[in-house]
């Protein structure tokens, strides 16, 4: 049986633990076959982690590219939409982790998809309800919200808050930071809330979907609460998200459904909608 051959692009925790995985319990199904960072140290430091594997460190985008029949984006928002146009516009199928950035350019990326015979897939990432939201989508939806309460210190250096002149370190009570659009909401938020990206995607779209960002000094989970209106349903989902050991600012649960996105692409049988 021949193998995926895999490459990650981004070496920060989400790109770690999938490297692990492929080199470990997926290794008779796929092969990590190259890591790409802008930040060379960090593809360097993961590479030499993973015991017996040599030459994983690409040069380039492209040349990580070249080598890989998948590509998975694990780096930041701000790039998230230029390496999946690469990767598609070359043939090569992609995992997009940072969802906001490619939340306004999905019809591109199905056009390349459909060009070059390859495929996009967007894990659910930290949110419960995807399925239940695709499902509905078929029918009919009114609408779609999303409450997110983080602590407070989970928004610290996010410039939109820091122009409100909040203290987060002083919050006493819940604050809300923000009440609008998802399009909006990724625009201002990008290192935090993919899950209102994902949500438009399956969803209504980003300018119906709605988003209320809640700094709460009580909670020490990153909790989503997702409220759909539809013809089929009234669905009403709640997710308390551990934080990943190795990056505060990353759910655990985001990686761990990239790796069951991973297992399902690799397996022939398929679970959920």
């Amino acid at each position: 049986m021949n193998k995926l051959k895999i490459g990650i692009v981004g070496c920060g925790a989400i790109g770690t633990s999938l490297a692990k995985e492929i080199v470990g319990p997926l290794s008779t199904q796929a092969e990590l076959v190259g890591l790409f960072d802008i930040d060379l140290v960090k593809s360097s430091r993961l590479a030499r982690s993973l015991s017996g594997k040599k030459g994983l460190c690409a040069v380039s985008l492209n040349a990580l590219v070249k080598k890989s029949g998948l590509v998975i984006e694990a780096s930041a928002a701000k790039s998230s939409y230029l390496i999946a146009k690469t990767a598609l516009q070359a043939g090569r199928s992609v995992m997009i982790m940072s969802v906001g950035g490619v939340a306004g350019h999905i019809k591109q990326l199905v056009f390349l998809a459909k060009k070059n015979n390859v495929f996009v897939y967007i894990p659910s990432g930290a949110i419960s309800g995807v399925d239940a939201l695709k499902a509905a989508a078929v029918s009919k939806i009114s609408s779609v919200t999303l409450i997110t309460r983080k602590h407070p210190m989970s928004f610290k250096g996010v410039s939109f808050v820091e122009k409100q002149k909040i203290n987060l370190s002083k919050l006493k009570k819940d604050r809300v930071l923000f009440f609008g659009s998802a399009m909006q909401a990724v625009k201002f938020f990008p290192q935090n809330i993919n899950v209102a990206a994902v949500l438009s995607i399956a969803g209504v779209g980003i300018k119906r979907t709605k988003v209320k960002i809640i700094a709460s000094p009580a909670v020490r989970k990153n909790i989503h609460e997702i409220r759909i209106v539809s013809r089929a349903a009234d669905i009403t989902t709640r997710t308390e998200n551990v934080l990943h050991p190795d990056n505060p600012k990353t759910s655990y649960l985001a990686v761990l459904s990239a790796i069951a996105t991973l297992r399902q692409i690799l397996q022939p049988v398929k679970i959920g909608t």
